[in-house]
This record gives C-alpha cells, structure tokens and sequence, in this order.
C-alpha cells in the first residue's frame, strides 16, 4: 500500500508537467504573428450623403384674424362660414361673413396694410387691379397703381358679384361732393351775372359816329365790368377744380379687413377655429397656399455641407412616397425657436392689416429646432397628402464627376515626405506604396487618383489594417 500510494503521487507530479489548461497555455504562448487586411479598389460614383428631417408645408401660410364687421355693429360675429376645414378657396370665394360683411381672397403677395380708397397709389393698387381683371373686372383707363375710375367700376361690379355692395370711402354720405356741385353751380350764376353787367354797359355808350366809334357798334366794356367777369372766371374754374377732386375721392373702397391676399391659389383651408354665431376673437381660420415646400434646420457642423442647388431625396416613411427635390435656399442667420402663437400657424407673424397675421414661412424649420433654415423645393409638385408631415430628406453634399477609383478611408494614410499615398498588396503578397490625391470623401470611402496614371486600378487589393493571427489551438483568437 506504501508503493502504491508512492507511485501515484509520482504519476500526478509529472502529469502536472505535460496536461495543461486553456488558459495556462494562451498565456505560454506569447503574441501572435501579424497579418494585414485588404480591400479592393473599387471604380463607382462616389457620394457624400447628408441626412436630416424636415417637415413639409405650404410656400405661404396665412392666419385669417377678422376684426369686425360694417358700421354699426357692438363685437365681430360669424354670421356665415361657407368653407369648412380641408376646402379649397379660388379667387374672389367668400372665406367668411363677419356681421354682415364678406372676408374673400384674391390672388397677390404684398400684405394688405391699409384701406384702398379712390385716388390711391401704389403697388397694392396695381396688386388689387390684377386680381379684379383676373376675374373679368377690368380697371379701364386707370394707370397701372392708380385708384380711378375704371378702379372704382371694376370694385364695385365685384362685389356685386359675390351678393354685397362697398363701402363708400366716405361716411358723410356724400355731403361733400353735393356741397362741390353747389359750389360750381354758385360760380356758375356769378358769371352769367358778371358777362350780363358788363354786355349791358357796353350797350349804354352806343353813339352813331362817335370818335372814331363805327356807327352802331357797342362800345368798349368798362375795366371794371372786364375785372369782374375774370374773377368769376376764375372762380368758377376753382370749384369745377374742387367737385373733380372731391369726385375723384368719392366711392367705393377695399378695407382691408375684408381682403386677404395670396399668391398661389387655389388656397387650403387648414383649420377653422370659429362656427356660426361666435364671436371672433384671435385666428379664425388657417389657410395655406402655393406648392408644398420642406423646411429643416442644419446644425453649425451641416451647414458648411450644404449649398443651394444640391440634389436631395425626399421620403415620407408613413406615406411611402419619395420625391426628387433640390435645396432652394439655407439661411446664413442661426434661427431661435419661439413659442407658437395663438390658434396655430408656422412661426414669425407679420400684420396683414386688420384681417388675418401672415406667416410667409419662409427661414422657418419645424418648431421647438434652432439651427440653420433649410428649405427644399421638390422638382415635381409634392402629393397634397405630404402637408404637415416629417419627411427625411437624404441631400447629396457631393460626388464625383462620373465612375472613379475609390478606396475604404483607412487605405489612405500620409507618409513622412507629406504624400498621401495607398499600399498595394500583390497576389504574392509583396507590398508597393503608390502615392495618390484624395478627393471626394463619403460613406467611409475615399476617391483616389493615381499620381502615375495606371499604378492603381480597379480590384487591386489595398491595406487597410492588420490583424492577429489566430492563436494556438484551445486558446483564444486575436482581436484585429
């Protein structure tokens, strides 16, 4: 028994020397050999693509906050609502009829700001003078951007035409055109009066042979009776002058609270925040108008990335529509997100006289996001369905001008003489470096022009790494 346990104390020692562990003989073994890794050249269009999100709405949005109705009335009420959410408004439609008098559209991009009465000027007449003849009103022999009468024809035949008569750009229910008339009728009797006096003092020295008189003509009228007849001349001239003036300021005019002005029609109606019989307060509706745009914001490190012109995909995940689209304009002003205001819209507001808030939507992105404007036009009008939706939008922020060379990224390095340059490996496995010029970089790959026309070409392998080999058997591999 002695022996034995003698002898199998011996045969474990000297197992211990020849059975080992995983463990003990991946830590025996010492580090693996190198290898390299390979990639092949490959000849393609390369691209440099950005992705972001954005959200598709209208070129033009406007808020319609009417302020009131005709004379008279104690608060604005909405006594008809002939357009409901999702109709569409052509020129001259109706909106709404706030106490008694219409709110329509008509075609135009400058804001309404103020009341066109007759005599005005500018480019908002010339706007409302378009928009009527647009409909058949034509303004006759007004001058473009002048408040005439052809203006005035043209105005009051459309309203007529949606079931409403203007209001006179007088309230004083044309007292000062009939005191005018008045006016040239006085001046008028004053020279009748005047021509009569002094014809008849002129019949008073009529003497046959007279001083050199011709027998029986009249003889020359008095200064006086002359000085008398061209004052009243004269003030008959500055009374007709006076009841032209007063004419041509007499009619029919625009409030602007009746009109709302847009330039791609028909227009949508987006929301409608009031019913029959409600007091106005606030936006009452929301329309949008013109084609279907996208809006984005760029973050500091994206806007050098981007320039107007760039090609661009969009695609809605939920609809599954994808559209071509260039970038029609980035902002060069970083935007600071505000808190939308009441009854919805798209952000910055401007006054559009006393009818509706107008928000043009242009330097906007999606709310909540600063950043760097972005807007992107599609190269075809956009499905309807698009409007509100968050679109991704991949922009091409370059490529190269046809198929070239490209490698992975981590096949380029620069040596210490400064070139760029990649190692080539042959079937062989022998190694040349051929120095080559980077250019456009996307994707993780690199374009690569040869510096010797011909040392690198398609499918040939380039290093782009190494690795471990793997370890002995049992042990573990080397990570690359």
């Amino acid at each position: 028994m002695t022996g034995g346990a003698v002898l199998l104390t011996a045969v474990g020692m000297g197992s211990s020397f020849v059975i080992k562990s995983p463990a003990q003989a991946a830590a025996e073994a010492g580090p693996p050999p190198l290898d390299v890794l390979t990639s092949p050249v490959e000849k393609r269009v390369l691209r440099d693509t950005l992705i972001v999100r954005g959200t598709a709405s209208a070129a033009q949005t406007v808020q319609v906050a009417p302020s009131g109705g005709g004379e008279g009335t104690a608060a604005a009420v909405v006594t008809k609502l002939p357009l409901a959410q999702g109709s569409e408004a052509a020129a001259g439609r109706v909106l709404m009829e706030v106490s008694g008098r219409p709110l329509f559209v008509l075609p135009g991009k400058t804001p309404v700001y103020r009341d066109l009465k007759p005599g005005a000027t500018g480019d908002d007449v010339a706007q409302l003078q378009r928009g009527l003849a647009a409909m058949g009103h034509g303004s006759g022999g007004d001058k473009a951007g002048q408040f005439g009468a052809g203006t005035k024809a043209a105005l009051t035949a459309f309203y007529a035409s949606i079931g409403y008569d203007p209001l006179p750009a007088s309230t004083d229910g044309g007292e000062a055109v009939t005191a005018a008339q008045d006016s040239v009728s006085g001046a008028e009797r004053a020279l009748q009066d005047a021509r009569a006096a002094a014809k008849a003092g002129s019949s008073g020295g009529v003497a046959a042979g007279a001083s050199g008189t011709p027998s029986g003509k009249p003889a020359p009228a008095e200064p006086d009776s002359r000085l008398a007849v061209n004052r009243a001349q004269e003030d008959l001239d500055k009374a007709r002058r006076r009841l032209a003036d007063v004419q041509a300021k007499a009619g029919p005019m625009l409030p602007a609270g009746e009109v709302v002005f847009l330039e791609g029609l028909p227009a949508r109606v987006d929301t409608v925040n009031v019913s029959i019989g409600s007091k106005v307060s606030g936006p009452a509706m929301t329309l949008s108008a013109g084609e279907l745009v996208v809006r984005a914001q760029l973050k500091e490190h994206q806007k050098g990335l981007v320039r107007t012109g760039q090609k661009v995909e969009i695609q809605s995940e939920v609809s599954r529509i994808t559209a071509a689209a260039q970038v029609q304009s980035v902002d060069d002003k970083l935007s600071v997100p505000k808190a939308a205001p009441q009854g919805g819209g798209t952000g910055q507001d401007s006054g559009q006289g006393q009818s509706q808030g107008q928000s043009q939507g242009q330097g906007q992105g999606p709310a909540g996001q600063s950043g760097y404007a972005l807007t992107v036009r599609s190269d075809q009008p956009l499905d309807p369905s698009l409007a509100g939706q968050d679109v991704r939008l991949t922009i091409e922020a370059a490529a190269t001008d046809g198929a070239a060379l490209v490698v992975p990224a981590s096949a380029v390095s620069a040596g210490a003489d400064g070139l760029t340059s990649v190692t080539v490996v042959d079937s062989a496995g022998a190694q040349r470096r051929v120095p080559v010029k980077a250019g456009t970089v996307g994707d993780g790959f690199v374009e690569v022009v040869p510096s010797v026309p011909g040392t690198l070409n398609e499918r040939d392998e380039v290093v782009t790494g190494v690795k471990q080999a793997p370890a002995a058997r049992g042990g573990k591999a080397g990570k690359p």
